[in-house]
């Protein structure tokens, strides 16, 4: 059986957009799939709008250029804008709804999952693991991946000054994928 997900995450600069990005590859990874992982870095870090697309595949894989991709992340209002007319129709797209006002969401075309990041992620302790909720619900979302999976990669993209923050983290994952029916 084959198994096939693109996606595109997008958000501020400062959003942990490369972060999540990196954890879904390795995850994916680890879980013996083939991934391919693209930051785009420049004036985007700055406050704009960063990006980096994943796919991920039990086979070989092409292209890693994603021109209409089967998932999005939008952390924030801009990267709904700019990549969900992009996505193919009937597929998945995490929003997050503590900064991006779910009317502009294409619920005709799309499978919309709006997410609260920024309040659970508060409730947890800490507003910047609002990217790891949204990372969370997109794996129930999607299942392209394990949730275990990406909560165990995270001492691999986690830096070893910070590793007193992975349990609140997976914690914030978890929180994630509990949105998601």
């Amino acid at each position: 059986m084959s198994i096939y997900n693109d996606a595109i995450i997008a958000g501020f600069g400062g959003q942990g957009v490369m972060l999540i990005g990196n954890l879904l590859a390795y995850a994916a990874m680890e879980s013996g799939l083939n991934v391919t992982y693209i930051p785009v870095y420049g004036p985007e870090m700055r406050g704009g709008t960063a990006n980096c697309t994943v796919v991920i595949s039990n086979e070989d894989i092409g292209s890693p250029i994603i021109k209409n991709p089967l998932s999005l992340i939008a952390l924030n209002r801009p990267s709904l804008d700019k990549f969900q007319p992009m996505v193919q129709d009937g597929g998945v797209v995490i929003v997050n709804s503590s900064l991006v006002d779910m009317e502009l969401a294409d619920t005709d075309r799309l499978r919309i999952v709006g997410v609260p990041a920024n309040e659970i992620a508060d409730s947890i302790g800490n507003t910047r693991m609002a990217n790891m909720v949204a990372l969370g619900a997109y794996t129930r979302a999607t299942g392209i991946v394990g949730l275990e999976a990406v909560q165990k990669s995270l001492e691999h993209v986690i830096s070893a000054h910070y590793s007193h923050l992975i349990p609140k983290n997976a914690e914030a994952l978890a929180a994630g994928a509990q949105t998601v029916n």
